[in-house]
């Protein structure tokens, strides 16, 4: 049997963390380390700028699509593409600068008896360089890049 030296009735006291003996980060490490994430954040975003204007251009290929579905559609009910949006059923939503969310305009360039093209122009300058992101979809439903951004 082990026999302890402290009397009976007496509570062994956990040691407390005593913080004032903590010396803590110094201002250089600090600095380091927000100097570290800065670069890391740099290294990052250019790729994260990518992503997302490729994100953006998934809504004109996505409304280039169905306008190209509803084209069909009235072709083969009156064997012509028309020239007006309207004509196919087609409502543009609010662009951004307008007050909405959508970032591309549609519109149809040109419909003749055999076949259209109809474009998706940006209304916002994804990377600032004064150029709009254009897409366009003819009537054999190949979307096309016509100006990248």
């Amino acid at each position: 049997m082990i026999r302890s030296n402290q009397p009976t009735g007496y509570k062994t006291m956990k040691h407390r963390y005593d913080f004032r003996q903590e010396e803590g980060f110094s201002m250089t490490e600090l600095m380091v380390v927000l100097v570290i994430i800065g670069i890391l954040t740099l290294i990052a975003l250019p790729r994260f700028m990518t992503m997302t204007t490729r994100a953006k251009t998934t809504e004109a290929k996505t409304m280039l699509r169905m306008l190209h579905a509803l084209m069909q559609s009235y072709y083969f009910e009156h064997d012509q593409y028309p020239a007006d949006l309207a004509f196919v059923g087609f409502e543009q939503a609010l662009t951004v600068d307008q007050g909405g969310t959508a970032r591309y305009l549609v519109s149809i360039e040109t419909a003749e008896a055999g076949g259209f093209i109809a474009t998706a122009t940006a209304v916002v300058d994804f990377d600032n360089d004064g150029e709009f992101n254009v897409w366009e979809v003819n009537q054999d439903g190949l979307i096309a890049e016509r100006t990248p951004d």
